[in-house]
């Protein structure tokens, strides 16, 4: 079984590297560079999502997904349009819905911020801002309880962005568990 864990806006595959450090070693552990897979595209949801689709269905047999944040975005829009290939689901402080007023916070800060911060990040400064606006009207809050597989919905108690969107999960997905971790998240 394939293990594919798929990092944040905010972060590169190699994010990952300490988690898959304490996984066993018979496992097949993938974690695609989002920047990568999307090649000379431009920088969008859609061509991302595109992406990350042909790179999944490249795999045989059924997969594990992981996403945090923006990866929990893509692993449940796959999960959504693919159930027969998933698996268990993953989801660490993912949106059901495109927070709005993060996404205008967000949006300020990045203009505040270096092109050298970018340089850790998944999308160099341009890039963040053209895909920014092309995921802010994504909303999964109609569809998510079309999720057949084990999900694991993993939450900061402080993710004040994201915490919301942990109990919806919960709540609307048939095979949820809900983890809420004590003391943690950004508030």
């Amino acid at each position: 079984m394939t293990y594919i864990f798929i990092h944040g806006s905010g972060h590169k595959a190699s994010s990952w590297n300490e988690t898959i450090s304490h996984m066993s070693g018979d496992k097949e552990i993938l974690c695609p560079d989002l920047s990568s897979i999307l090649g000379e595209k431009e920088a969008s949801y859609a061509n991302l999502y595109v992406a990350f689709v042909e790179y999944c269905n490249e795999i045989d047999g059924k997969i594990n997904l992981c996403g945090l944040s923006l990866g929990g975005v893509l692993a449940l829009n796959y999960a959504l349009d693919f159930p027969d290939k998933v698996n268990k689901l993953v989801l660490i402080g993912a949106p059901h819905k495109m927070p709005r007023l993060v996404f205008g916070i967000q949006t300020v800060t990045f203009k505040l911020l270096p092109k050298s911060f970018f340089e850790k990040t998944a999308f160099d400064k341009k890039d963040m801002f053209i895909f920014g606006n092309s995921i802010k009207t994504l909303d999964f809050s109609d569809r998510v309880k079309n999720i057949s597989c084990p999900t694991l919905i993993i939450c900061g108690e402080k993710d004040s962005a994201y915490v919301k969107s942990a109990y919806y999960f919960a709540d609307n997905i048939k095979h949820a568990t809900l983890k809420i971790l004590k003391h943690s998240g950004m508030s």
